[in-house]
């Protein structure tokens, strides 16, 4: 049983006149922050108060970079030629990383967002131009990917730390994907039921798909999404319930091998 786990959870993702996301309520919570870096989400000033944020919290501070989609929030598919996809992640990560180091912090980790990180997940060519481009900006920045993907094995083939996802607020089918958020019990917003279900994943390496089939994973990470209603209230439900069986919640850059 593990005995330490990362919380995460997307974040930075308004901007211009629209907020989206409970922010700094999260960043209360969470143990890392994955920051939109103006693609689908997130802008200039957002970018810098959510990376101020992260360090004012001691949350570790990752790119979440997505396809160039604000008006469907990086959640429609779209077909980018691999350079096109390499090219755009390594742009994403790097302007994250500048605002970063205009502020004395480090980036930990990156995570792809919306429909980026599902069409990577079982597509191999996808996942290694994504794992090319982290590895291509910095080989020492973790690559957080959905357990037991296509994606996992080509951020290892690339020679990168990996950390293992689970969701805490979001539906599995019984192939141990996501349900799509266009279908029933795609969200998860009960704070005891999410809190079982975290505590389940981290201990017994399970968790329960929407049919009941019984999915097995060995997470390093936990994500709670920001815009999840009452999200900060599920991550403080986890946490507890994650501190009662004796499980400590840190960044994984931290102790991830």
């Amino acid at each position: 049983m593990p005995r330490t786990i990362d919380l995460n959870s997307d974040l930075g993702e308004s901007f211009g006149a629209y907020t989206i996301g409970a922010d700094e309520a999260m960043m209360a919570e969470i143990t890392s922050a994955n920051v939109a870096c103006g693609f689908h989400g997130g802008d200039p000033l957002v970018m810098e108060a959510t990376v101020r944020l992260a360090r004012e919290h001691g949350v570790g501070i990752g790119a979440h970079p997505g396809f160039p989609d604000l008006m469907g929030f990086g959640r429609r598919e779209m077909r980018l030629s691999l350079a096109e996809l390499r090219t755009s992640i390594v742009y994403q990560i790097g302007a994250l990383w500048a605002f970063a180091r205009a502020q004395g912090a480090a980036l930990q980790h990156v995570k792809g967002h919306g429909a980026l990180y599902n069409m990577a997940v079982d597509d191999e060519p996808q996942s290694r131009a994504i794992a090319e481009a982290v590895r291509s900006v910095d080989p020492n920045l973790v690559l957080v990917v959905l357990h037991g993907t296509t994606m996992e094995r080509a951020g290892r083939e690339a020679g990168l730390r990996v950390a293992r996802e689970a969701f805490a607020d979001r539906g599995y089918t019984a192939a141990g994907r996501l349900v799509s958020r266009a279908q029933a019990g795609a969200l998860i917003t009960d704070p005891d039921a999410v809190a079982r279900r975290v505590v389940r994943m981290v201990t017994e390496g399970v968790v329960a798909a929407v049919d009941g089939t019984e999915i097995h994973m060995t997470p390093d990470t936990i994500c709670f999404h920001g815009d999840t209603p009452g999200a900060p209230a599920l991550v403080r439900a986890a946490r507890e319930g994650l501190r009662r069986a004796g499980v400590e919640a840190a960044p994984m850059g931290q102790w991830l091998k």
